[in-house]
């Protein structure tokens, strides 16, 4: 028997960014009228390349608007590793620094890991540093990576159950795949991992109540792929012939899936805003706020 079309909800991440900017802009500004100073961001960007620019503008950007200040650090992209770790130890040393990010990717032949384990892990606004991975590991309280908190914070706020389902995360990276199956364990969800040595990736992802796609594979899940009723979370974003796609085929899982987050205006919006979110929470930490 055919399944019958349901309707899916096509995740607007651009509004519900909105309205967790307003609380942070509510909350820092308490702070201010009390005579405190605004939480500060300092990015650091190697290199020139534009995306990554790009990242940074919106960034700023959006510190602006809750009233968060920011300061960025370039360098050229024939800099040193070494002159990278002492511009993240001078941010270590700022007091008038909160939280510290260093923009991804680093020009070839930087250690990515070796940079992150520089910076202050109560600053690691990125949620990268060794300390903060084996916090989250352990259940412990700590800075968590952005993207993976604004699954779960998206997930949550449309009322996605988690405990008890089956979560399928497609990807094992340390940014995405691997924290947001932590995460989604300690909501109490099963959580299949799979990745591009997977056997059988389809049908995992048709026993799935919840895919979470960060594979970096154009349009990879399709419709066929998916159990009616699922929530799918797309994380991907790849060029193909000039046109930025997701990982997910987002008009293919319409009518089957309960909810999809689009490529654009999905995810990405609330991962600056968990940035932001996680600078005002080290903040806090840092000053007693």
């Amino acid at each position: 028997m055919a399944t019958e079309p349901r309707p899916t909800i096509v995740v607007d991440g651009l509004a519900l960014a909105s309205e967790l900017r307003a609380e942070l802009a509510s909350e820092i500004a308490g702070l201010v009228t009390t005579g405190r100073r605004p939480p500060c961001l300092a990015v650091v960007l190697v290199g020139d390349d534009p995306a990554s620019a790009s990242y940074i503008k919106g960034k700023r950007r959006a510190c602006e608007r809750v009233g968060m200040g920011s300061v960025e650090h370039k360098l050229a992209a024939t800099a040193s590793e070494a002159a990278v770790l002492e511009r993240v130890a001078a941010l270590n040393r700022d007091a008038g620094i909160d939280g510290i990010l260093v923009q991804l990717p680093l020009p070839k032949g930087m250690r990515p890991n070796q940079v992150a384990a520089a910076i202050d892990p109560s600053k690691d606004v990125d949620g990268l540093h060794p300390l903060n991975a084996g916090r989250l590991l352990l259940g412990e309280p700590c800075l968590v990576p952005c993207t993976p908190q604004a699954i779960l914070k998206l997930l949550e706020h449309f009322g996605i159950p988690l405990a008890g389902a089956h979560a399928v995360v497609i990807g094992r990276s340390a940014i995405v795949g691997k924290p947001v199956s932590l995460l989604l364990l300690q909501a109490h969800a099963t959580v299949t991992m799979c990745h591009s040595r997977t056997r059988g990736l389809a049908d995992h992802c048709r026993r799935a109540d919840v895919i979470v796609a960060a594979a970096g594979v154009p349009r990879l899940v399709r419709g066929d792929w998916v159990k009616p009723g699922a929530a799918v979370i797309d994380v991907g974003v790849s060029d193909v012939d000039g046109e930025l796609v997701g990982d997910v085929d987002t008009e293919g899982v319409l009518g089957v899936a309960s909810l999809v987050t689009p490529h654009r205006r999905g995810v990405g919006p609330l991962t600056i805003t968990l940035l932001l979110s996680n600078t005002l929470a080290a903040y806090r930490a840092r000053c007693g706020a």
